[in-house]
């Protein structure tokens, strides 16, 4: 004989309380790809030892049959592309692909709250070739009033391996 009838006081009450344990149990349990969360705290860390590893890796996984066989120019555009589409949707920060700049466009700048990271990709070269371009186009110059960590990446994408090859950090 002790029941008792439970109602919400008003419309607002019964939305706020559903809202609240939907969030709760509907939540997914899971969080985002492993590979993702490991290469967006790599970045946010400045870790560029663990960027290179996780990006050759998800480059070794792209199966040789599905590379195009197209001009050099259009191969390294396409490891570019793909380089900046993964960059962009791993995180908020500003991705910048061929950014201008008063001698020449780097391939790839990524700005980041405590770091400025540029890139610049060769295939089948080398990434000291791509180290002495960013210094000798200035790429770094438009950041040396930055507060920010600045780091220069030359990263070779080999056409035979579909993957990186060299990769050299200056700071």
């Amino acid at each position: 004989a002790n029941e008792y009838l439970l109602d919400f006081p008003n419309k607002e009450v019964k939305q706020g309380f559903i809202s609240m344990i939907t969030s709760s149990y509907l939540r997914l349990k899971k969080g985002a790809d492993p590979w993702c969360s490991k290469i967006a705290r790599a970045l946010k860390r400045g870790d560029l030892e663990e960027v290179r590893k996780l990006m050759t890796s998800f480059f070794a996984g792209i199966p040789y049959s599905q590379r195009r066989r197209s001009t050099e120019q259009e191969q390294e555009r396409d490891f570019q592309y793909t380089f900046y589409l993964i960059l962009r949707m791993l995180s908020s920060y500003l991705v910048f692909i061929e950014k201008e700049k008063s001698e020449g466009r780097a391939d790839c700048v990524l700005a980041a709250k405590d770091y400025v990271y540029i890139f610049e990709f060769k295939r089948d070269g080398t990434a000291a070739e791509a180290i002495n371009q960013i210094n000798q186009k200035g790429y770094a110059r438009e950041y040396e009033a930055d507060k920010r960590k600045l780091y220069k990446i030359g990263c070779n994408f080999s056409t035979k391996t579909g993957t990186i090859s060299d990769w050299q950090v200056e700071e």
